[in-house]
């Protein structure tokens, strides 16, 4: 198995633009979050959400497809691979997030850039952020409208879970790193 800084090499080879590796390492704290919160493998977790956009930055009309090879180039196992590609179902991939890993993914991405997107527009960025004000630019349609709500709680569904205590994790986790993701 490939470490963090050969996975790091790996999205940098690819992605020049910062705002895909901030993202990136927004995708990375929050999926470690997750997996704290479910008992599963910490770093495992935190290098797919790493590596989940590894083929967008040089290839965005081929995401999710072109991913496989560029993976490959660091030995990652099949699992590993299938799991990337899982975030993008009914996107840009038709393989639908099956383990609970997956599903958290799926509906981490979005969400991280609504986060995000809601921290910029605070002072204060991370420090304060509640669910309540995540919900209020959620509902605003005309804020972060690249970010697919839809795609958000189709994968709370999945995970069997309200919105709220998905997105407080997700706030808990990038305030935790907010000097590392640029906030």
């Amino acid at each position: 198995m490939f470490d963090r800084d050969e996975a790091l090499q790996l999205l940098k080879k690819y992605n020049k633009n910062e705002a895909l590796i901030l993202h990136a390492y927004c995708v990375e704290e929050t999926m470690k979050k997750f997996a704290a919160h479910f008992g599963e493998d910490e770093t495992y977790w935190s290098l797919v959400g790493l590596l989940h956009d590894v083929d967008y930055g040089s290839f965005p009309e081929e995401h999710c497809s072109k991913a496989p090879s560029l993976l490959e180039e660091i030995g990652a196992e099949p699992a590993f691979i299938r799991s990337v590609c899982s975030h993008g179902f009914g996107i840009c991939s038709d393989i639908k997030p099956e383990n609970i890993m997956e599903k958290v993914l799926f509906t981490i991405d979005e969400l991280t850039g609504l986060i995000y997107a809601t921290a910029l527009m605070r002072p204060e960025h991370m420090q304060g952020m509640s669910v309540k004000s995540v919900k209020k630019k959620w509902s605003s349609k005309g804020f972060a409208a690249g970010v697919n709500r839809d795609i958000i709680t189709e994968g709370a569904t999945m995970l069997d879970m309200e919105i709220a205590p998905i997105i407080q994790m997700t706030i808990d986790a990038m305030r935790e790193a907010q000097d590392k993701i640029g906030l």
